[in-house]
């Protein structure tokens, strides 16, 4: 009897069908955090970042992708 080992994706690693976190967080920062951390204030705090400056949306989001 043989039993075949299951390979299991490295811990941190995304679908093949989900963009890269990275990327969406440039392009759209609110979404990027709300595909990490939901519908909270994370996110509440990212979208008025985004408005107020577009930069500072983009290293609220990279903060938060990469903390978490």
């Amino acid at each position: 009897m043989t039993f075949i080992k299951a390979r299991h994706a490295p811990t941190g690693s995304y679908p093949s069908h989900h963009p890269h976190p990275i990327l969406v967080a440039i392009f759209i920062p609110p979404l990027g955090v709300f595909f990490e951390r939901g519908c909270g204030a994370d996110l509440l705090i990212n979208i008025l970042l985004t408005i107020l400056g577009y930069i500072p949306g983009i290293i609220h989001a990279l903060y938060i992708i990469l903390k978490y």
